[in-house]
């Protein structure tokens, strides 16, 4: 008889803490929502679920520049406004815009890519 595999489900709950604003598609809370309903229906007790390690910023500059990851770094809303010039090489505009926390949230999404790939 085959051994059933075990579903291992990838969730660190401070993502959904951070907002892309109002009017971006993207919306971190969804995630949280989500989560909140696999556990409320009780299917995470059918699964492993893990919180995956962060990425650091070596990992993240394994995949891109260095010079992106140190902006990721340092880069707020107000710094993206007053330096439009930088803001503009590394971030897409309204697509990809720079908000509070944005290293922290991509270090939270690129840990579990990273996890998830092991």
């Amino acid at each position: 008889m085959a051994t059933r595999k075990r579903i291992a489900y990838y969730y660190d709950e401070e993502v959904g803490n951070y907002n892309y604003g109002y009017m971006h598609p993207m919306k971190p809370f969804r995630m949280r929502m989500a989560h909140s309903l696999v556990s409320a229906y009780g299917l995470d007790k059918h699964m492993d679920v893990i919180r995956p390690p962060r990425a650091t910023a070596q990992e993240m500059k394994m995949f891109h520049s260095n010079d992106y990851v140190e902006f990721l770094q340092r880069v707020t809303p107000e710094l993206a406004e007053l330096e439009p010039e930088h803001a503009s090489v590394y971030l897409s505009g309204e697509d990809c815009p720079a908000f509070d926390g944005v290293f922290e949230f991509s270090s939270i999404s690129a840990g579990g890519s990273i996890a998830g790939a092991k």
